[in-house]
């Protein structure tokens, strides 16, 4: 660790730039973690640590730490990027839904202040973009009090839910969609599908099985490249083992006649649990099973029993989201920088607007170019099997 300074009523700021080192703060980040009410599963040590081992570029780790007393009271994940400028970004990069900073949430003022003035001097030369802020996050309360230029910008739209079981959330619909829900419930029920926890030990072969019904389930309908590369499986594997051992995810398991036919990771911390990603087989679809009415039965079970208060969908607008009337979220971008690098952070926030400008615009005038990304992905995947 590098950099240390002394902020006021006795904090002390690092930076930590080993990676080695980054492995080793598990369980203070645990403890963290927990201390922060806002945080979401994506701030978890497990997942951030995982997704450095898979994507992490040597020498680029920067993680501000705040501590009192010697006790870990706030950190910042950030890694150091060069294009298409310097810039501080969050771990986790695209595949992650939710960044954000930690602040326990005893004392926080001071914390904040720290962080403002470890991570004020880590960006001597680079631009701070936290992206995918949830609102409420701690991230907010950083840029309020930041001391130098900041920005803000609408990022990715997630709509949401509130944590309670499938009957309450059956009754927020229009009378015919809560008949036809109520019909595919029944129907899951004739079926006997049974729901399986997996246990941590049993990770491994689950998430193997799940990314293979993953693909057969999006072939030739436009599957994320991202989810079929080894690096994904290996970070998937990883932070899934390690957060269902820790209590941060779930992983479950559907059968039909003693057949494994589907898979879904479900990532959860404090307040929030959203189901990440599953896989399901194309037969069940034949069988005229609505498998994601099946998925979010289980999930808002688990949330409501768990004292959770929110069922994230995460990031995008999906129609079949849509249907059950959830609340829009729009995520912030957060751009940062001290005060010299003023003209530069400009620069950048008018290019991001322009360029989000010119993609709305493009959807607007060629609707087809959803449709065109999804051939390309899908020859992306075809390409890998």
């Amino acid at each position: 660790m590098t950099g240390a300074t002394r902020p006021p009523r006795g904090c002390t700021v690092t930076l930590c730039r080993n990676g080695r080192q980054f492995a080793e703060l598990d369980t203070e980040w645990a403890a963290l973690h927990r201390g922060c009410a806002t945080a979401t599963p994506f701030q978890s040590h497990s997942w951030l640590h995982s997704w450095w081992l898979s994507y992490g570029t040597a020498a680029r780790l920067r993680v501000i730490l705040v501590r009192r007393g010697g006790r870990l009271v706030g950190a910042a994940p950030l890694m150091l990027v060069h294009r298409p400028l310097p810039l501080l970004v969050p771990l986790g990069g695209g595949i992650s839904d939710f960044s954000d900073i930690l602040v326990d949430d005893t004392d926080r003022a001071d914390t904040l202040a720290a962080l403002a003035k470890g991570l004020h001097r880590a960006a001597r030369h680079a631009v701070v973009d936290l992206r995918e802020v949830r609102p409420g996050a701690a991230a907010e309360a950083l840029f309020d009090v930041w001391p130098g230029v900041r920005r803000r910008l609408d990022d990715s739209v997630c709509l949401e839910l509130p944590a309670e079981p499938i009957d309450a959330l059956v009754k927020r619909l229009a009378s015919s969609r809560a008949q036809r829900v109520r019909a595919k419930l029944r129907k899951l029920d004739a079926l006997n599908i049974e729901e399986r926890a997996v246990a941590a030990h049993e990770v491994p072969y689950s998430i193997e099985e799940l990314l293979r019904l993953h693909e057969l389930q999006w072939r030739g309908r436009g599957v994320t490249p991202e989810h079929l590369r080894p690096r994904f499986a290996e970070h998937l594997t990883r932070a899934t083992q390690r957060m269902v051992r820790d209590g941060d995810a779930a992983l479950t398991e559907y059968r039909l006649d003693g057949a494994v036919v589907a898979a879904n990771v479900t990532l959860q911390s404090a307040r929030l649990t959203g189901g990440y990603l599953y896989g399901a087989d194309p037969q069940l679809r034949s069988r005229k099973v609505d498998v994601t009415t099946m998925l979010l039965r289980r999930d808002a079970r688990h949330a409501a029993e768990s004292g959770r208060s929110v069922i994230s969908l995460l990031r995008g607008t999906e129609p079949y989201k849509s249907h059950w009337r959830p609340a829009t979220v729009i995520n912030q971008r957060l751009l940062l920088a001290p005060a010299a690098l003023g003209p530069v952070l400009s620069l950048y926030a008018a290019q991001l607007g322009a360029r989000a400008r010119a993609s709305a615009s493009l959807r607007t005038l060629l609707p087809a170019v959803p449709e065109w990304r999804q051939r390309l992905n899908d020859w992306r995947a075809g390409s890998r099997w």
